[in-house]
């Protein structure tokens, strides 16, 4: 399985971030989530890239979304000029999982940093927290939740450790429903003026509907590809579900 398939490469564009857009806009696209690896300090090389973005958000209106990894100040400076919609981040508590599942020398501080210099250049910010992604195990997320709570961000994404087949946790189980659910009700109460929202990334089958049942009762906002029955179950409390064409990180 490949999380790469969906999206459009910059190399059939001649490494033009807007050719890229522009072929999207004339789609119908209403917005884009520029997204792709990381150096050594975890950055995305996005700086490169901040003209073409500029002018595609310029001549095109569309919603800006980006991956941003780890950035430094000129980066979050740089966003902050473009005007973009949410700047996607990971949040890691953990340094032995910073080192140990993202392979890099870095620190918790070190995101709190990246929150700070989103937050002082009012770069609207979209921080994700992956449960279990440590190996299964939940080391550093409660400690990402009070990082995160300190610099309130647009929108809260919660994830799950989605086993992929073809990588090292391939076979690694996600934490249990009871830590997936008091840590849904955590983030809830840390952040009770901010939507939170339950990601795309999540395991698959029975636990997939158990996990969005819980999402329900946390009070969540909203859920990236409900499990089958999990609608009527939100009608059943009595919610009123709207459906939208994006993804986790925009309410439009």
């Amino acid at each position: 399985m490949s999380v790469l398939k969906g999206m459009m490469a910059l190399p059939y564009f001649d490494g033009s971030l807007f050719e890229l857009c522009a072929s999207l806009s004339e789609g119908g696209a209403r917005g884009v989530l520029i997204s792709g690896g990381s150096d050594k300090q975890g950055r995305v090389p996005l700086l490169h890239h901040i003209p073409d973005m500029i002018r595609a958000r310029r001549e095109f209106g569309l919603a800006m979304r980006v991956h941003v990894g780890l950035p430094d100040l000129e980066t979050c400076e740089a966003l902050a000029e473009i005007g973009i919609d949410g700047a996607m981040i990971d949040v890691i508590g953990h340094r032995d999982t910073i080192r140990e599942v993202y392979h890099l020398d870095s620190t918790p501080e070190a995101y709190e940093t990246a929150l700070e210099h989103l937050e002082c250049n009012n770069v609207p910010t979209v921080p994700h927290i992956i449960l279990g992604l440590h190996f299964g195990r939940m080391l550093g997320e409660w400690r990402a939740l009070e990082m995160i709570a300190r610099h309130p961000p647009k929108i809260l994404v919660l994830v799950i450790l989605m086993p992929l087949n073809g990588t090292p946790m391939a076979i690694t189980k996600p934490p249990s429903l009871d830590e997936i659910g008091k840590f849904f009700e955590a983030a809830r109460k840390a952040l009770p003026a901010t939507p939170v929202m339950l990601g795309c990334a999540r395991p698959l089958g029975q636990i997939k509907f158990d996990i969005d049942r819980l999402a329900i009762d946390a009070g969540l906002n909203g859920i990236a590809y409900p499990a089958e029955g999990i609608v009527e179950y939100a009608r059943q409390k009595r919610l009123m579900p709207n459906f939208i064409n994006a993804c986790c990180g925009v309410m439009w």
